[in-house]
């Protein structure tokens, strides 16, 4: 009897899954960069191999049939512990740093994300840190191609993503409002109350830390003056060292933002709740850089959250 070793052709099981994953031939060939009648062919013999019809075609595009369906789901297992042993072998070559390749969310604040990798930088094994800053929705892409180790968002993936990704809360902290120290000192007394008469300079409405203050607004009958909104929080920051308004931090960083700005507390608001999340394509962390990042952010930088509603968390696999 032949083996499974002996028939299947990995090459051809590459160009199904390649194809199956692209929607068609086409964008396959234009992915693999290889001919049209290459990629047929290999597909012809590897229905061929398996004994069944892999694809059936409705209109212009390619469905997977039932059996197809089931070599697909072998595949996408086969390849992505491929990619991990490719990972795994080209991060840790002889003598050389660890390569730690990380998506930030851009609506993350800067400092936070200095405070949040900083572990990774000062691990006994030296590291290479790569950081990609873009939207979380093509972070989350590049996650589900391993093109990233993890993702910092200040929110969880979303239940309707199609990327296979877990969640990993590293901790939450309250809010602060600070300002240029004339606005401080002016609007300081009767706070939260006098954010009502503040220039405020706020993140956009469909940001997280957006929709949280804007609830935070409303719970206290507050109508404040948005003068701002900005996507990049180290616009808003700038916008309010040159005294254009109120703006809002992560208390965790506060102590930062006050030094590097030279701005001043109008006050705290502990009820709204900005959180940090390590997103990751595995549920076991098992990265050194990711565990020694958790194990910092939850021991360390943040403290115990008294209100916190999440239940996501790590399970840690020791490196």
């Amino acid at each position: 009897m032949r083996s499974a070793v002996e028939w299947l052709n990995y090459h051809h099981l590459y160009y199904f899954w390649t194809v199956a994953r692209e929607g068609s031939v086409s964008k396959a060939c234009a992915k693999l960069l290889l001919a049209q009648p290459t990629i047929s062919g290999q597909l012809a013999r590897l229905e061929r191999s398996v004994g069944e019809k892999l694809f059936a075609r409705e209109g212009r595009a390619l469905r997977l049939t039932a059996a197809g369906a089931t070599v697909f789901r072998y595949a996408d297992e086969i390849f992505q512990l491929g990619r991990e042993l490719q990972d795994t072998l080209r991060d840790r070559p002889s003598g050389r740093p660890l390569r730690f390749q990380v998506g930030v969310a851009n609506s993350l604040p800067k400092l936070a994300v200095y405070r949040l990798l900083q572990p990774a930088l000062e691990m006994a094994e030296k590291v290479h840190l790569i950081c990609h800053d873009d939207r979380p929705e093509r972070l989350l892409a590049s996650l589900s191609l391993h093109e990233v180790d993890m993702v910092l968002s200040d929110a969880p993936i979303p239940p309707q993503s199609a990327v296979k990704a877990f969640n990993h809360q590293l901790g939450e902290c309250g809010v602060s409002f600070l300002a240029s120290p004339p606005l401080a000192k002016r609007f300081r007394r009767g706070f939260p109350g006098s954010l009502a008469q503040a220039p405020l300079l706020l993140p956009s409405s469909d940001a997280t830390l957006g929709r949280a203050l804007r609830q935070y607004f409303d719970a206290h009958d507050l109508r404040p003056d948005v003068v701002a909104e900005f996507a990049d929080s180290a616009l808003w920051k700038a916008f309010g060292q040159a005294g254009v308004g109120v703006f809002p931090v992560p208390t965790v960083i506060e102590t930062e933002v006050r030094r590097q700005y030279r701005v001043g507390l109008v006050g705290r608001a502990p009820e709204v709740r900005e959180r940090f999340y390590c997103i990751s394509a595995e549920r076991r962390l098992k990265h050194p850089a990711v565990l020694a990042i958790l194990t910092h952010a939850r021991t360390r930088l943040f403290p115990p959250a008294p209100h916190s509603t999440d239940n996501t968390s790590a399970d840690v696999k020791p490196a």
